[in-house]
């Protein structure tokens, strides 16, 4: 099997297995999915957030899944509690579709760690 058809199907596994636990089966976006690790990384998964907070969350994520990629690294937290990053590298200019790609794939490598997919 392809390394794209494996990821196809990973991603495709992924987004049902969350959809049914965190949207009543209603199918889960790549934006939604980026908010929910977010919630995972800060830790505080009871806690309503306010529109600006659901940015930060998503920075949060992007940040953590970027980080085996090299393109940033965990700094500190702060006094509450939020994870602060560094810019180890710049991304590269990448067209949409290829944003969407190295995001499904670090979504995907984040979950096969956490072994909520295999």
């Amino acid at each position: 099997m392809s390394r794209d058809e494996q990821l196809k199907q990973r991603w495709e596994l992924l987004v049902n297995k969350l959809s049914v636990q965190f949207a009543d089966g209603d199918t889960l976006d790549l934006d939604a999915i980026i908010y929910l690790i977010g919630v995972q990384e800060l830790g505080q998964i009871h806690r309503r957030f306010k529109k600006d907070h659901k940015l930060d969350l998503m920075h949060i994520a992007i940040c953590r899944l970027l980080e085996p990629y090299g393109y940033y690294e965990f700094d500190f937290f702060d006094d509450d509690g939020w994870p602060h990053y560094k810019v180890k590298e710049q991304l590269p200019h990448l067209k949409a579709g290829e944003q969407s790609i190295l995001m499904k794939e670090a979504i995907v490598n984040y979950f096969l760690e956490a072994e909520f997919i295999e």
